[in-house]
């Protein structure tokens, strides 16, 4: 059992609390407005949320959730984040703990995977990483019905990831197992400020964050993998999940690609000094 780290830091502790917390998200100003409500038939392949502190990011990835939870329950989640503290890859096949329950691993899926020899089970990277933790009270609170049937494959991607190689594998377990997946990417935009190292410039803060942003965005939305890659290298840009981003755009093919929403811990505490950003697509 993998018991929830970071509940009481990143989000509310309590059940209730939790739950309220998570309501907010949605109904708050930079938020959705709604509640999840009517399903809708429009397929779903993919999104991409943020992975900070719920006061800060929640609202922008409650974007995507609200569209993860309009759309028919999939067979499994594949939540690809960044390995933050270790420079290794791996998948957990351990079931997860929030203050709203267990989320369960499909391990038949994740042995599978397993087998094709690009990517390993790798506990230990898993222990104080936040990046995927994060994103199970959303699929609990919008799946609350159906949580029993709610499947996971909470994967982390590091420097040492054959991208090309690890998509593949995912691509030929999923038609062997005949799962119909969604991705949820885990990944923060620009990291601006002494606080992260990143100080490429020092005027016109905001619009500089904005338009460096804005440059992924167009690329991603695109579906781009080399280019993406290209502009995270010239850009030295501090995009922590580049690397499962651009494992998603080797993954799928997409024919439509929306940003939910977009902003910055600068816009919701008014100092732009020290800024993280915050983006929710949608991939159709």
């Amino acid at each position: 059992m993998r018991q929830a780290k970071f509940a009481g830091l990143f989000y509310e502790k309590s059940e209730s609390l939790l739950l309220k917390q998570l309501e907010e998200c949605f109904l708050d100003e930079r938020g959705p407005g709604a509640l999840p409500s009517k399903k809708s038939k429009e397929p779903l392949q993919a999104v991409i949320v943020p992975h900070a502190g719920y006061m800060y990011s929640g609202p922008c990835a409650a974007w995507a959730y609200k569209v993860v939870a309009e759309t028919e329950l999939p067979d499994l989640f594949i939540l690809i984040g960044p390995s933050h503290y270790h420079g290794e890859s791996g998948f957990s096949m351990e079931t997860f703990e929030t203050p709203l329950g267990m989320v369960r691993v499909k391990q038949d899926f994740a042995r599978k995977l397993a087998e094709k020899g690009n990517l390993k089970q790798n506990e230990v990277i898993h222990d104080n990483e936040h990046c995927l933790e994060v994103q199970l009270p959303f699929l609990q609170f919008i799946f609350k019905k159906q949580i029993e049937k709610v499947r996971i494959l909470p994967i982390l991607i590091s420097q040492d990831a054959n991208l090309a190689n690890i998509a593949v594998d995912i691509k030929e377990t999923l038609v062997e197992t005949r799962q119909k997946p969604r991705f949820i990417i885990s990944s923060d935009f620009t990291h601006y400020g002494s606080n992260y190292h990143y100080v490429p410039f020092s005027t016109d803060i905001k619009k500089n964050i904005y338009d460096l942003d804005r440059g992924a965005i167009e690329l991603i939305k695109q579906l781009d993998y080399d280019r993406f890659l290209n502009y995270i290298n010239e850009k030295f840009a501090t995009i922590c999940g580049a690397l499962p981003i651009a494992l998603l755009l080797k993954t799928i093919r997409s024919n439509k690609v929306y940003l939910e929403q977009y902003y910055t811990s600068g816009d919701v505490v008014g100092d732009y000094r020290n800024s993280v950003s915050y983006a929710s697509f949608v991939f159709r």
